[in-house]
């Protein structure tokens, strides 16, 4: 599990080593965002860049250092320049990878199934090994007076509270805990006190409901873990009060252009860059520790057939 601020080994080094290797294939610098290796595999130079993005859920320097060492791999692996794009928000992600601006995004499951839904020809290219049996937390400030429950029928006790949801668009923030809430007999839009919030990212979830500015909230598992381990969270003041059953979140997306902007079967060969992350040198050991993993697998669209029933139901895909 991932510790807040970690340095990457490639964040630097891979990253500069990725960028030396752009300038001697392009003949021109290129900036410390992106990366490139070699010439094709075929032995044609490829265009570029390759764009890859991810859903912006946890604090913005951590998850650009991630995504740059991802960036600076897949560089090396493809023989391609990459860089990486941030966004703004969750639905900027979406709009943007519509839009073709985006190669290769990191998604959470209803992202991903909006993504798809909007971009024809979209595949999905792989998930973490944490993905398959994902689950969100539910946590409360014990001031609050809420008890731990035991199962989803408890969370009843969560009507009348102040409570706060992550992005608007989080599968595991917002679109699983309000379908539990609802499965509980509690609907969020009526039955909290007030309007819910939506802090939009897990971290900050957790210290909105750590200062007491909401009694309650939910989030993403992992980032919870994480924070608890490394001792950044006040367990004397928030604690959590229920997990999750288990469902498919996060996965990769690959843009349907992809093969013609970058070469007939880079789609193939960027799936296979993914799945072939598997901790085998101590730079990809730091990659998927900071993704929260330890290995990267097969994915398919079929997996989140049950989120975009959900997401139907709860009105937030139409």
């Amino acid at each position: 599990m991932r510790t807040p601020h970690r340095r990457l080994p490639w964040s630097v080094a891979g990253l500069g080593l990725a960028v030396a290797l752009a300038a001697s294939a392009c003949g021109s610098p290129e900036s410390s965002d992106s990366g490139a290796g070699g010439t094709a595999a075929a032995g044609e130079q490829q265009a570029g860049p390759l764009r890859i993005s991810a859903i912006p859920d946890m604090d913005p320097s951590d998850l650009a250092e991630r995504e740059k060492a991802m960036a600076a791999y897949l560089a090396e692996e493809l023989g391609v320049e990459v860089e990486y794009v941030p966004v703004s928000d969750y639905a900027a992600s979406v709009s943007l990878f519509g839009t073709g601006d985006l190669d290769l995004v990191f998604y959470g499951g209803l992202t991903g199934v909006q993504a798809r839904l909007r971009t024809e020809g979209a595949e999905v290219l792989a998930q973490r090994d944490i993905d398959e049996r994902f689950r969100s937390v539910f946590i409360a400030h014990r001031d609050a007076g809420l008890a731990p429950v035991e199962d989803v029928a408890g969370l009843a006790e969560l009507a009348d509270t102040r409570f706060t949801f992550g992005s608007e668009s989080s599968t595991s923030g917002r679109l699983m805990p309000s379908y539990f809430l609802d499965q509980a007999g509690v609907d969020p839009a009526a039955d909290l006190e007030g309007e819910p919030g939506f802090s939009g990212s897990h971290d900050l979830t957790i210290d909105l409901v750590e200062s007491g500015s909401y009694e309650a909230g939910a989030l993403n598992e992992q980032v919870w873990r994480s924070r608890t381990e490394s001792g950044t969270v006040d367990t004397e003041a928030v604690q959590e009060i229920f997990t999750t059953p288990e469902y498919a979140d996060y996965h990769w997306i690959g843009s349907p252009a992809l093969d013609e902007r970058l070469g007939d079967g880079f789609t193939a060969d960027l799936r296979q860059a993914l799945l072939d992350l598997d901790g085998s040198d101590p730079e990809e050991e730091s990659l998927l520790e900071a993704y929260g993993a330890e290995s990267i697998i097969p994915a398919d669209a079929s997996d989140h057939e049950r989120i975009e029933e959900i997401g139907r139901t709860l009105g937030l895909i139409r």
